[in-house]
């Protein structure tokens, strides 16, 4: 069910993040891997590198005995039909109204906080529906979309990714808290005011070194759910749920 591209292809990409010791891997622009966050998990355990790419990330994933699929295992009627409806109105002028309408409800991501005080992050995409062929949005863009380290908190984005990546969001908020001492929510809110400032909609899950967390987003709403160490499970759409 991911977005297609301009070329009606899934595209995918993903990244993890370890806080115990900022080691990170993430994959972008693959279009075999069947579970594209396995893969960045390899690259971040398996080898001396953060990102890759392409062709290079597919082989990559079959070296690692990862399961692999035809790029129509991703592909839907219904990511179809949104990819036409989004090439028809590649015809407005605006191409501010355009790009924040062409494309949403794709991104997935995780944060968490074990036992023993470690946070991870993980986030995995399609991108944005009649996306150009080779775009690369935040989600595999460490610091961007995806950020985790233990002396402050983990952060998965989701939304408008060129604003993510030029605001470096999910870095951001872990400096607000490292260096102002704000905490998870107030850091949240001001990062993504700055998206927005710019021009850009989108939001973040986030949880601090203690378990605080917040779920900030400057759009209608943002599907989300957190459970905590007791078993208490919440799921939420929009800002007054």
């Amino acid at each position: 069910g991911a977005v297609l591209d301009e070329r009606g292809e899934a595209s995918l990409d993903a990244s993890f993040m370890s806080g115990k010791d900022l080691n990170a891997g993430a994959i972008a622009g693959v279009k075999k891997i069947k579970n594209p966050i396995l893969a960045a998990y390899s690259v971040m355990k398996n080898t001396p590198q953060v990102l890759l790419i392409s062709e290079g990330a597919d082989q990559f994933a079959i070296e690692q005995g990862l399961d692999t699929v035809d790029n129509s295992y991703f592909i839907t009627e219904r990511r179809r039909t949104q990819l036409l409806k989004n090439k028809s109105l590649s015809q407005i002028k605006n191409k501010k109204e355009l790009l924040s309408t062409v494309s949403k409800f794709g991104t997935v991501g995780c944060v968490a906080l074990d036992k023993n005080g470690n946070l991870s992050a993980g986030t995995s995409t399609g991108g944005r529906s009649n996306k150009k062929w080779g775009r690369v949005g935040d989600v595999p863009i460490i610091g961007a979309g995806n950020y985790a380290n233990n002396n402050t908190c983990a952060i998965s984005a989701t939304g408008w990714g060129e604003f993510f990546i030029r605001n470096v969001v999910a870095h951001d908020i872990s400096s607000l808290i490292e260096y102002k001492n704000l905490n998870i929510k107030e850091a949240t809110k001001i990062s993504l005011d700055k998206v927005k400032k710019l021009g850009g909609s989108g939001g973040v899950i986030a949880l601090d070194k203690f378990g605080n967390y917040a779920m900030e987003f400057n759009t209608k709403g943002m599907y989300r759910g957190v459970k905590d160490s007791k078993g208490n499970f919440k799921v939420s759409i929009f800002k007054s749920d």
